[in-house]
């Protein structure tokens, strides 16, 4: 399978998301510059965590108009797997791509600590390798990663089963407490309609080796390649 990493002005997870899947998974993926304007060679679009631009005005807003956008929106739309992790959820949310918005943590701190992720919601090749209620351990590293929506918004991700991961503790149960950064209803991860776009905060390419702590994000990872696998068989 072939990875699309962009990379914008700011960008740092790109080389850490490269690794894990050249380095540790055996996949061929490429780094490529936000002025990127085709992507139609590529099997999956992973837009990193980091600072695009320097997180002027909002998080995600600039990059959001990066010439790369225009052709991640389209092959989007056309079905193909797109992961936005932490600083790449909050450029999802300003491109239109899923719904709502990633605040300031309600404790006003950058936190950077293990979250536990309990698996719910419907179908995504992201997370086919997961079944409902299963809890997995991935880092988080954000100022500003407390998801809020409307009620609306918030009761139509609910029904259609498209928030796909919420913060819990290790044993499951999602309390107060296991939340980090105040989002609303735990909300760690959500999909689009289709299911083929994951925005996220927590950062599964740094749950890639055990040195670094666990594994547990390769799940994601190995999930949207065995879909992939699939799809062509």
């Amino acid at each position: 399978m072939r990875f699309a990493i962009i990379r914008f002005p700011g960008t740092w997870s790109d080389r850490d998301t490269h690794h894990v899947l050249h380095t540790v998974l055996g996949q061929q993926a490429d780094i490529l510059w936000h002025r990127e304007t085709d992507l139609s060679a590529y099997d999956a679009v992973v837009l990193p965590g980091g600072f695009s631009y320097g997180d002027f005005l909002r998080c995600g807003a600039i990059a959001r108009f990066s010439p790369v956008m225009e052709e991640v929106v389209r092959v989007a739309k056309k079905g193909v797997p797109v992961i936005g992790i932490c600083n790449g959820f909050q450029v999802l949310c300003e491109s239109g791509l899923l719904p709502g918005a990633l605040m300031r943590n309600d404790s006003l701190q950058f936190r950077c600590e293990w979250t536990h992720l309990r698996r719910e919601g419907g179908n995504t090749p992201w997370a086919s390798k997961l079944s409902t209620g299963d809890v997995i351990r991935v880092p988080i590293s954000h100022g500003e990663g407390n998801y809020f929506a409307d009620v609306e918004t918030r009761e139509r991700l609910e029904d259609d089963g498209r928030v796909i991961f919420r913060y819990c503790d290790g044993s499951g149960l999602v309390t107060p407490e296991s939340n980090p950064n105040g989002s609303v209803g735990n909300i760690a991860g959500i999909i689009n309609a289709k299911g083929n776009v994951l925005g996220m905060m927590p950062h599964p390419e740094r749950a890639g080796e055990t040195l670094t702590g666990g594994t547990d994000g390769n799940i994601l990872w190995q999930s949207v390649i065995e879909s992939s696998l699939t799809m062509v068989v």
